[in-house]
């Protein structure tokens, strides 16, 4: 395989550089098997947390930090993520093993944690040069991916060491709840149907299905697949949403990243699931019911809640960017996708299903 198709760390951005002297002083002082001079370098991919790749020689790691301007405590938790990490890999061995935690902000400015680079291939909105995304190929890994998000929900996560990671009890209400806030704290522009979309939840809220630990943004590139063969799963990356919760709402937030041929264009963003070969949405929910052995009466509102939530998310992202908090100028055109995802859900509501929408 081509080396250019792993994916590759690219020059820090501007306004989002670390303290190398500083950096490479506190990892050589508790990781001693670190040797010769740091490397830093940065993934361009997310857009939420910003992950760095560190060299030193031959040795590869991965740090997580905060993003500059970020108030969303819980969803930027490193001690969080990496006490995730660290019980996940006893349970689960599609992870990065986590090598240490630091909430010392005289380092580099945030909490942090560092783990073992998982060599692989992640696909973004934009594929790397010298991949044949075939018809087959994407339908066989959009029943991996499926597949896998089944297993996660599967993981026991008692044995984990996790089950005080979340509160199960009310978790569907509690979610509307605290997204519809989040969206309230972050609002710029009025949006009709955010708005509308957010009444219906409330008015449609479902029975409880149970409790599983729930990855919480699973989506093709936050998968590391195999060199030799892509559709096989390596890793799962950014657990650190992960809870214990309802585990049809982590289908319905999968669902929501799943984009369509005929989904409206600015949804385009959220990956290659519009490809030729991929599932579509229903075919995907029936596939994890049957792996699952879960009934899904109410997927409508499975993925509505979905992509509510991944507006809710984009809003945030856009906020920080009108504040000025951050300079990528990726997030100017956000609040399009915020009024995309809102029209989608709309018009699955009118529609009562979550494919062909458009």
């Amino acid at each position: 395989m081509n080396e250019l198709m792993l994916d590759q760390p690219q020059t820090i951005r501007s306004g989002e550089e670390l303290n190398i002297a500083r950096l490479q002083a506190y990892l050589q002082a508790n990781l001693p098997e670190l040797h010769s001079s740091l490397v830093v370098q940065q993934f361009p991919r997310g857009y939420s947390n910003l992950t760095y790749f560190l060299q030193f020689g031959d040795r590869e790691l991965v740090l997580r930090r905060p993003p500059f301007g970020a108030k969303i405590k819980t969803a930027h938790d490193m001690a969080r993520e990496y006490r995730i990490l660290s019980g996940l890999i006893q349970a689960y061995p599609k992870v990065p093993r986590p090598l240490l935690y630091c909430d010392d902000e005289s380092i580099i400015g945030a909490p942090f944690y560092v783990m073992e680079r998982v060599n692989g291939v992640i696909l973004r909105a934009k594929p790397p040069a010298g991949i044949n995304l075939s018809p087959e190929l994407m339908g066989r890994l959009s029943e991996s991916c499926i597949d896998n998000l089944a297993d996660i929900h599967q993981i026991d996560f008692a044995k984990a060491n996790l089950s005080e990671l979340g509160k199960p009890a009310g978790y569907v209400e509690r979610q509307i709840r605290g997204w519809t806030q989040r969206y309230q704290n972050a609002r710029t522009d009025e949006i009709p149907e955010i708005e509308r979309t957010i009444a219906w939840l409330n008015a449609n809220l479902p029975p409880e299905s149970g409790a599983a630990l729930i990855h919480n943004d699973y989506k093709y590139d936050n998968l590391v697949l195999a060199p030799d063969g892509l559709s096989k799963i390596i890793a799962v990356l950014d657990w650190e949403m992960a809870t214990i919760g309802d585990p049809l709402m982590d289908l319905g937030t999968t669902l929501g990243y799943w984009i369509e041929p005929d989904d409206l264009p600015e949804m385009k963003m959220f990956g290659l699931t519009h490809l030729p070969g991929n599932l579509n949405r229903e075919q995907l929910a029936a596939r994890y019911a049957e792996n699952s052995g879960r009934e899904i009466p109410h997927l409508v509102f499975y993925y509505v809640f979905g992509l509510f939530k991944i507006a809710v998310i984009v809003q945030q992202i856009y906020f920080r960017y009108q504040q000025g908090f951050t300079q990528d100028k990726r997030f100017a055109p956000l609040l399009h996708v915020v009024r995309a995802c809102g029209k989608t859900a709309q018009a699955a509501i009118e529609k009562s299903r979550i494919t062909h929408l458009h």
